[in-house]
């Protein structure tokens, strides 16, 4: 069956994220997704909470910060230690049963990993819906996927509800499920799929934040 998901969706579990888990599930559903993960920043305690109190396919995972630029971990159970370099990363993922996935690894100012990406990935985030620039990223991350033979993955990299679904990867899995998802992509079932983030979503992002900010502050 196919499975439309976003695979790279950041909640409140990270400090710079506006999605509550009702903001994920709901606009989750609106975009028509099967199912999301849950990639907040160096934690796994979101992915599994809001797992059990929905009943919407939540694939847990969480965004590492290695030594060279970011990398997530899907379908993992225990914290993956950050600050490694990109390859020991990719190793504690696979001892841990997950999937390594290189996020953006052409995008300025998130940490990405450029020349960093090696065989040992299991996918290429080649869209990233919130990239920047997202033309020059996606071709960049097409190229070396196609060099390295892996699979290729679209995420959105939400941190403002409206976000979720603007790109997403279509997984051709046996059954709807982490288990059978994860199968899919490390054999290459999946494509690709995706625009851009509206300028104006990113502003009103930044417009939320701000509020939020004041908000605590008085």
């Amino acid at each position: 069956m196919m499975i439309k998901a976003d695979l790279h969706v950041h909640t409140t579990y990270s400090s710079d994220s506006l999605i509550t888990p009702k903001d994920l599930v709901y606009y989750s559903k609106k975009m028509g997704l099967n199912a999301v993960a849950v990639t907040d920043h160096n934690v796994l305690e979101g992915a599994f909470k809001i797992a059990k109190e929905t009943d919407f396919l939540i694939i847990p995972g969480m965004e590492v910060s290695s030594s060279e630029g970011h990398i997530v971990a899907l379908n993992v159970s225990e914290l993956i230690t950050r600050g490694l370099s990109a390859a020991e990363t990719v190793e504690r993922i696979h001892d841990a049963g997950g999937v390594a996935i290189a996020c953006h690894p052409f995008v300025l100012f998130k940490g990405c990993l450029k020349g960093n990406v090696c065989g040992s990935f299991d996918a290429i985030e080649v869209i990233n819906a919130r990239a920047f620039p997202f033309r020059r990223s996606v071709k960049k991350a097409t190229q070396v996927a196609e060099r390295l033979h892996l699979s290729q993955v679209a995420g959105t990299d939400a941190h403002f509800g409206p976000q979720i679904g603007y790109s997403y990867t279509l997984i051709e899995a046996s059954e709807p499920s982490v288990d059978a998802i994860m199968e899919a992509i490390v054999q290459g079932h999946c494509q690709p799929h995706g625009k851009a983030v509206p300028i104006t979503l990113n502003f009103m992002q930044e417009f939320q934040r701000l509020k939020r900010i004041v908000k605590y502050s008085e």
